[in-house]
């Protein structure tokens, strides 16, 4: 991931009249949570203040670090591409990105120089003269009924978007904390134990039980428990067997509620 940390770095969030500060410091919170930290601002109607601070949750570097400008093309200045946000379709022919495409364009021109995604004001966006600044338009396609989106909402979205293509580009992905699954032959055990539990609860005729087997096999094996999971499941199976009795903790001395002496030994548990 660390040959894209330097294209991050070439991705500037400009904001054009800013009305609320709050807004301002959203956008921070949202850039240094996807780990971008451009930011400039365009004429803010008011400069990031406490509230701002606040909405940063701890974003608030990059405000102190926010390059303030007078005009937009002075935000722009040495950016090689320029993408628009826009919350509604434009009757002008222009060309429209969605966020997904328009993080990848962003991240593979950055490895070129530097980019810019400018945000326009909360109620009308970004003119059309501010239009004639970029290279394209990004809109997300929101419900067509209710397309309101905050400007940070906005914000986070674009982020994110950002983040996830380049964790793609380097093949990054979350992967799951490896279990220790039980063995065929644990299940095998298992199924035996719970087969037999069944009789000797009532549960079940023996004669009659193939179906319910079957089905309870499908699903312990959608669950695929790991070996103390099934440690547990075996464990209750013998209680329900009246292989164990309350007062077994207190000839223990076990303390109530400790889920570690409930299960012990339960795995070598006869069928």
């Amino acid at each position: 991931m660390n040959r894209n940390s330097g294209e991050l770095d070439k991705i500037r969030f400009v904001m054009v009249e800013t009305t609320h500060p709050g807004n301002i410091g959203a956008v921070a919170r949202a850039m240094k949570t996807m780990g971008l930290s451009r930011l400039h601002l365009v004429r803010p109607k008011i400069l990031p203040n406490a509230e701002a601070v606040a909405r940063a949750s701890g974003a608030d570097d990059l405000l102190a670090a926010a390059q303030v400008h007078d005009e937009l093309v002075h935000a722009l200045r040495g950016c090689r591409l320029v993408v628009g946000s826009s919350a509604r379709l434009r009757t002008l022919e222009w060309p429209l990105l969605e966020p997904g495409d328009c993080a990848q364009r962003l991240l593979a021109e950055a490895g070129q120089g530097e980019v810019a995604l400018v945000l326009g004001r909360e109620s009308s966006g970004l003119t059309n003269d501010e239009l004639a600044c970029c290279h394209y338009l990004v809109h997300i396609p929101t419900n067509p009924a209710f397309s309101s989106l905050n400007v940070a909402s906005a914000a986070q979205i674009f982020t994110y978007e950002i983040r996830r293509a380049m964790r793609e580009a380097v093949g990054s992905r979350i992967e799951e904390t490896p279990r220790d699954l039980a063995t065929a032959e644990a299940m095998e055990g298992f199924h035996a134990h719970l087969a037999q539990t069944l009789v000797d609860t009532g549960f079940s005729d023996p004669g009659q039980s193939r179906k319910l087997l079957r089905r309870l096999r499908r699903l312990f094996n959608r669950a695929r428990p790991d070996r103390v999971e099934l440690n547990i499941l075996r464990g209750i199976l013998s209680a329900a067997q009246g292989r164990k009795t309350p007062d077994r903790f207190r000839k223990a001395g076990a303390v109530d509620g400790d889920p570690s002496t409930e299960s012990g030994g339960d795995a070598s548990s006869g069928a």
